[in-house]
């Protein structure tokens, strides 16, 4: 694994830290990080959740899902992150095939999780541990590296996001945003290629919500790939370079830049994402 210094800037600050390049044995050249084909997704085999879905995501790109609630980005992302698997159809990330039984070997799981990191929408569901510094070292000690590259790598990652003085705060007691970052720290400390976010600037005040949409840019200019899914209209263009609109039947219904989509009125409303009285920026 070779590795070269970036450096991040977090709006307040400017860190020194590592990014590294995995790169594993019989990597592909593909630049499809995933190849999704048909996936469908039924909660308690009688609830769908998504209903024959197929793309792509390609290396370094910024690629957003939208959709009305319960339409099935949520599922989508869990997928993508191998926590959940599909009732049917096929998931393909690094081309490899990513299953219940590739993700119960030892040595695929480790190398899958170092390569793809997830950022819950509810930040509670995500940080668990007693203090900040412990939460954010969490995954690093769980793919088996070494308390003293574990420490540098939280000290690094906390100082990127300007948080250092939370770091012997116990989370519970943090605010919303801040739990935010930390959830955000814990997932960057492991370094990955890929960086999923579930609603990432939802119910964050503004300062935090500009914060966060710059950092995912500077994530993605530094070498990431970024799936997320929002409703976040006003920053979509600055968030997103293509985005796959959901409808409520658990399909995608179009693909394509954010100026397209968000210039599809009569989409939007058909799909419950706008009301008729909605005025969407620039459009």
């Amino acid at each position: 694994m070779a590795a070269e210094p970036r450096t991040h800037t977090s709006g307040h600050r400017t860190a020194e830290v590592t990014i590294a390049h995995h790169v594993d044995p019989g990597e592909s050249d593909n630049d499809s990080v995933f190849c999704c084909r048909d996936l469908r997704y039924s909660y308690l085999d009688r609830f769908p959740a998504l209903d024959g879905v197929s793309f792509d995501v390609t290396r370094g790109e910024k690629l957003a899902f939208l959709g009305a609630n319960g339409c099935g980005k949520s599922t989508l992302l869990k997928i993508l992150d191998g926590l959940l698997f599909p009732t049917s159809g096929t998931v393909r990330a690094f081309d490899e095939a990513v299953t219940e039984d590739t993700m119960e070997d030892e040595q695929f799981s480790t190398a899958f999780r170092s390569r793809v990191g997830f950022v819950f929408q509810n930040s509670d569901a995500q940080v668990f541990s007693p203090t900040v510094r412990e939460e954010v070292a969490f995954g690093c000690l769980q793919l088996g590296m070494t308390q003293e590259e574990t420490l540098t790598r939280a000290a690094d990652v906390l100082a990127m996001l300007d948080i250092t003085n939370l770091a012997d705060r116990a989370p519970f007691q943090l605010s919303g945003g801040q739990k935010k970052k930390v959830a955000i720290a814990s997932v960057l400390v492991m370094n990955p290629d890929v960086l999923l976010f579930d609603e990432p600037t939802a119910a964050l005040d503004p300062r935090t919500q500009h914060w966060l949409t710059e950092l995912i840019v500077e994530l993605n200019e530094s070498g990431k790939t970024i799936v997320l899914a929002t409703h976040d209209f006003g920053a979509l263009d600055v968030l997103a370079d293509r985005a796959l609109v959901f409808a409520e039947n658990h399909t995608i219904v179009q693909a394509g830049t954010p100026d397209e989509v968000l210039a599809n009125r009569d989409l939007l409303l058909s799909v419950n994402l706008i009301h008729e009285r909605s005025r969407i920026r620039g459009h």
